[in-house]
């Protein structure tokens, strides 16, 4: 009986480990070929309004050139004297590169005829300081593009006192199509003199259709003071 009471103690210390370990997430690609694709990608650090969140969709039929994808995300495990080693930054994080070169032609199968022009859109949203990005493609007949994002969230205030968040993205493309790009920045917190609603701070929304070359950074960062302690992107190989 004593035995039996003990592997239930090592049982239950097992499971609430595992309950406090960090969510790790990761997955990289390439793809090569001609046919029709359909990719999703959602990724969230916390549910419902918090945390960090991206959506990548991209949809279409001809040539796939190039198509790369690296993402990494970790949500900030609730155990954190456990999980962090000592002078690491306690945080959830997502880092997303995209390399794309895409060419559109209708293909045929026995399955059907595929006939659509170009679609990649990403979504990426840091609640911790209030801040989105948008980059969307649509009705393209090419598509040249390397992207690459990271998003983070720091929570614990003794270690970063004034850095509450980073988004930050370099958008370098050349597309036949649809271009819009943006982002936005709001007051996490909702004010009351706005009747509940989000105070927003800046915004840029561009809208592009034709032939063009874009090149974008973009800095978002929940202080000045987030330069100190941002981290190095990763890059893919």
């Amino acid at each position: 009986m004593k035995r039996n009471l003990i592997v239930l103690a090592v049982i239950v210390m097992a499971l609430v480990g595992m309950a406090s370990a960090a969510n790790y997430m990761y997955e990289k690609s390439s793809v090569k070929g001609v046919g029709y694709r359909s990719l999703e990608m959602v990724i969230s650090t916390e549910s419902g309004f918090n945390g960090q969140k991206l959506v990548e969709k991209q949809s279409g039929s001809g040539n796939v050139i190039t198509s790369r994808i690296e993402m990494e995300a970790e949500r900030q495990p609730t155990n954190l004297d456990c999980a962090w080693p000592t002078g690491s930054f306690p945080m959830d994080y997502i880092n997303f590169t995209s390399e794309q070169e895409l060419e559109y032609m209708p293909v045929s199968y026995q399955t059907g005829t595929y006939d659509q022009k170009w679609v990649d859109k990403l979504c990426v949203q840091n609640y911790k300081i209030g801040a989105v990005l948008t980059e969307m493609y649509t009705h393209a007949e090419h598509l040249q593009k390397t992207t690459e994002v990271k998003t983070r969230g720091y929570n614990n205030q003794s270690v970063t006192p004034c850095c509450t968040g980073v988004l930050e993205a370099n958008l370098n493309s050349n597309v036949i199509g649809v271009a819009h790009i943006g982002w936005i920045s709001r007051d996490p917190m909702a004010d009351g003199q706005l009747k509940g609603r989000h105070a927003e701070y800046g915004r840029s929304v561009e809208d592009l259709t034709g032939v063009f070359s874009i090149e974008k950074f973009i800095q978002l960062w929940g202080n000045s003071t987030c330069g100190a302690v941002s981290v190095d992107w990763l890059p893919c190989v």
